[in-house]
């Protein structure tokens, strides 16, 4: 199957759980982000509460090419949710064997999966007879340091059917602490034909730079560095820092769509976190930041980050 528009030296966003809505997407894509990938999608909550789990998945033209993420550990339902998905067209599936969070492991899914390769692989057969376009999947190094299998469990994944594997090279249990292992991207590289998207302390153009020049992976996929920074997909492409301005030009757009997408009142309330991230480390963010989390005047907050970035 024809990756090469997912893989070919791509910059791809990954989901994030509360970050990368609908507003963070388009404001990412139109800094130059190549590959959109949606917020995790519940299998169980597709056939189960349809109306309420499907609207993670809703995207526009404009953000393609573009994968729904879908988490769960039952291969029929897995399957059965990924013909539901299919209803929105995306250009990939993407299933999450990596996310570490207690709520999604206890249910046996994220990368509760890599303690049971078998029945991981089970899933990605089922899903892939259900598919026509390319099915992604992304998993850590494994359970723990005492545990790390990524390379092995990559070649399984492959081999039930896997078209792109994207791998962060953490442990379970170090969630987002310590450093990525980029030695076990490279590994994996070596071990499979399948496309490798790298994800793992990705930051700057030098990052990306220097994990092509390691693990010769196919793409490079950006995670927490791209929280509070959107404009580094711009910085990667044209290695030139955006000033001040066009940065609070981009957080103004954002704002305002997270408006125009959720309403007022709950934009400005699930926006906070979003602001925390632009404001990070800027003099006297502190006192804004506080100043935000009670403030319901979308006008008032953005004269008051507009100012904190003159100040820059």
């Amino acid at each position: 199957m024809n990756t090469a528009f997912l893989t070919n030296k791509k910059l791809w966003l990954a989901p994030l759980a509360g970050i990368t809505d609908f507003a963070f997407r388009q404001i990412c894509k139109n800094c130059g982000a190549d590959v959109m990938v949606s917020e995790m999608v519940s299998a169980d909550g597709l056939i189960f509460n349809k109306n309420k789990s499907i609207a993670y998945a809703n995207f526009e033209d404009y953000q393609r090419p573009f994968g729904i993420q879908l988490f769960g550990s039952d291969p029929q339902r897995m399957a059965d949710a990924t013909k539901i998905l299919l209803e929105k067209k995306p250009d990939f599936i993407d299933i999450n064997m990596g996310c570490p969070v207690k709520k999604v492991v206890a249910r046996g899914a994220g990368s509760a999966l890599m303690k049971n390769p078998k029945l991981a692989a089970e899933i990605v057969s089922e899903m892939k007879k259900m598919l026509n376009i390319p099915l992604s999947v992304k998993f850590r190094a494994g359970w723990d340091f005492e545990h790390i299998n990524a390379v092995e469990f990559g070649k399984r994944m492959a081999g039930a059917g896997a078209d792109i594997i994207c791998l962060h090279p953490r442990t379970k249990s170090q969630m987002f602490s310590g450093k990525s292992n980029w030695n076990l991207i490279e590994k994996l590289k070596n071990a499979v034909k399948t496309p490798i998207i790298g994800n793992g302390d990705i930051a700057s153009k030098n990052d990306v730079e220097k994990m092509y020049a390691q693990t010769n992976c196919d793409s490079v996929m950006l995670g927490r560095g791209v929280m509070g920074r959107p404009w580094i997909f711009r910085e990667i492409k044209n290695n030139l820092e955006i000033n001040p301005k066009e940065k609070f030009a981009i957080i103004k757009k954002h704002f305002l769509l997270s408006i125009e997408q959720k309403g007022e009142k709950k934009a400005i309330i699930e926006m906070r976190t979003q602001l925390h991230h632009y404001t990070k480390g800027l003099r006297n963010s502190a006192k804004i930041r506080e100043f935000i989390n009670y403030c319901y005047d979308k006008n008032e907050i953005l004269k008051a980050i507009e100012n904190l970035f003159e100040k820059v």
